[in-house]
């Protein structure tokens, strides 16, 4: 149950990311240079300058599926100061380094001055880490789903046609299973995704067409087995077709074990995904991936700010745990045995 409430939490997070992400901003791509690497619980003013020809608000199902572009620029500043239609600050360049900027008032918004708090700091870009992570979520979530649906239509198929027809139909499927099991599983991937290109979508279908033979091979195991049950002798004696007896009868029979290793896959494809875009070859930048944001912040681990590349690492630690735990769950949930 705790690691079905976690999940809950993930999915609601990846649904509403950019309400809950404190920098709304297409892939929470926020770059301001001047601040990059800051600590956890950074605070910093900034003044709000307007972008030319900046777009309004964007509509409620815009910002839930991409985002909000950014209208404003923002400028850090160490000292405010206003007089009449003007504003002079003090632009913040480096620890002990200012530059003098003036602004009229149009150039500004309506508050000029906001002071933001970045709760997990910032990256070596000035991005927040927090709005990165949270964004994160979507991408890990749509990684683990795609890959899981795409593994069970290949592999229960597969699978099942080969237990229940068996001869040399069961001997063509298990020799691709065998083929692709003796291949590394990471190796693979890293060959599919060079063969479809990088990119978003690539990587799930690369993630899922590696993730099948374990399917397969557990639904061939559960239709040998059910096959010779009375039920399936009796839909024979009924004259139902191969198929109809299949997918109708015996497959509905068998699908605690496949919800079990679906949540098993799940996790595995979050771990290969964040594997994938670690070694550049999966999610691009500035997409926000949990793997990609180790990559750009490994570096920080050796320094005094090790959280940026922490953070991204223990959210995959607990929602891989989350998934084996409800894997785990169901296993004993659906063991009518016991």
């Amino acid at each position: 149950m705790a690691g079905l409430v976690l999940i809950g939490v993930a999915v609601f997070v990846a649904v509403f990311a950019y309400f809950l992400a404190p920098d709304p901003s297409p892939n929470a791509n926020r770059i301001i240079l001047e601040i990059g690497g800051n600590k956890p619980g950074y605070r910093k003013s900034f003044v709000l300058v307007r972008k030319p020809a900046a777009r309004e608000d964007a509509g409620f199902f815009e910002r839930l599926l991409s985002g909000v572009p950014d209208r404003f620029d923002y400028v850090p500043v160490t000292k405010v100061q206003q007089n009449g239609d003007s504003l002079h600050v003090e632009k913040y360049v480096d620890d002990g380094l200012t530059e003098p900027r003036s602004y009229v008032k149009n150039q500004l918004a309506d508050k000029p001055v906001s002071e933001r708090t970045y709760r997990l700091g910032t990256d070596k870009y000035g991005r927040d880490i927090l709005s990165r992570l949270i964004i994160g979520t979507r991408v890990s979530l749509c990684v683990g789903l795609v890959t899981v649906l795409l593994s069970l239509l290949i592999g229960v198929f597969l699978g099942a046609l080969a237990g229940y027809f068996g001869a040399r139909t069961d001997a063509f499927v298990m020799w691709m299973v065998n083929v692709l099991w003796s291949i590394p599983t990471l190796l693979l991937v890293f060959a599919i995704t060079l063969l479809l290109g990088k990119g978003f979508w690539q990587v799930f279908i690369a993630v899922g067409l590696t993730l099948w033979v374990n399917v397969a091979r557990l639904v061939r195991g559960q239709v040998l087995a059910a096959r010779e049950l009375p039920y399936v002798e009796a839909a024979r004696v009924l004259g139902f077709s191969h198929f109809r007896t299949l997918f109708r009868h015996i497959l509905p029979n068998i699908t605690g074990p496949i919800l079990v290793i679906a949540a098993s896959n799940f996790a595995s494809a979050i771990v290969l995904e964040a594997g994938l875009s670690f070694l550049g070859v999966g999610v691009q930048p500035p997409m926000p991936s949990w793997g990609l944001m180790i990559k750009e912040n490994y570096n920080f681990i050796i320094t005094n700010n090790p959280v940026l590349a922490l953070a991204p690492g223990f959210a995959i630690m607990l929602l891989v745990l989350s998934f084996h735990l409800v894997g785990n769950g169901l296993r004993d949930a659906l063991d009518v045995r016991q």
